[in-house]
């Protein structure tokens, strides 16, 4: 679990040093009108994390289960590839994102939640929540927590590319 929460923290700061230093009306901007802008890249991560920290939090409140062999080795790291374009579950996506200083603060929050869970039920034990992703089906909740270190990523180039084309 160390090694995911070290890997979350770094694609964190990155992210965090990239949205930074943009004035609200960047943050806000749209690179087209089909394309979420900066903000709302950040409500849906947001909105993402939140969903994932509930259902794992529902999930621990049961019993310990156990995933079939293949199911525990979900290779999560191929959501951080930007190969293959998916689209948001309708709940997922941001509709109306705060204020630049408001969405980065709920989003710090709710990283910070994370790894609090993570620290309190060890990876022991996340090993035998059952979690599932609407696009890679049933995974263990340390496949969740690890999913969401490469959706951050996913999401950082997604940045990036649309800064590039602000500029």
């Amino acid at each position: 679990m160390q090694r995911t929460i070290k890997r979350l923290d770094r694609t964190h700061e990155k992210l965090i040093a990239t949205i930074g230093p943009l004035s609200p009306a960047a943050f806000a901007q749209r690179p087209s009108e089909t394309e979420w802008s900066v903000g709302e890249i950040i409500h849906h991560l947001y909105l993402v994390e939140e969903r994932v920290i509930k259902e794992l939090e529902k999930a621990l409140a049961g019993p310990p289960q156990q995933l079939g062999l293949l199911r525990r080795f979900i290779p999560t790291s191929i959501v951080g590839m930007r190969l293959i374009k998916v689209k948001a579950p309708r709940a997922m996506n941001p509709v109306t994102p705060p204020d630049k200083e408001a969405n980065i603060a709920s989003y710090d929050a709710t990283r910070h939640k994370l790894k609090e869970l993570c620290v309190d039920v060890g990876q022991e034990r996340l090993k035998k929540v059952v979690f599932k992703h609407p696009f890679l089906g049933t995974m263990s909740g340390a496949a969740a927590v690890s999913f969401l270190g490469y959706h951050e990523l996913r999401h950082l180039k997604q940045i990036r590319e649309a800064l590039r084309k602000l500029n």
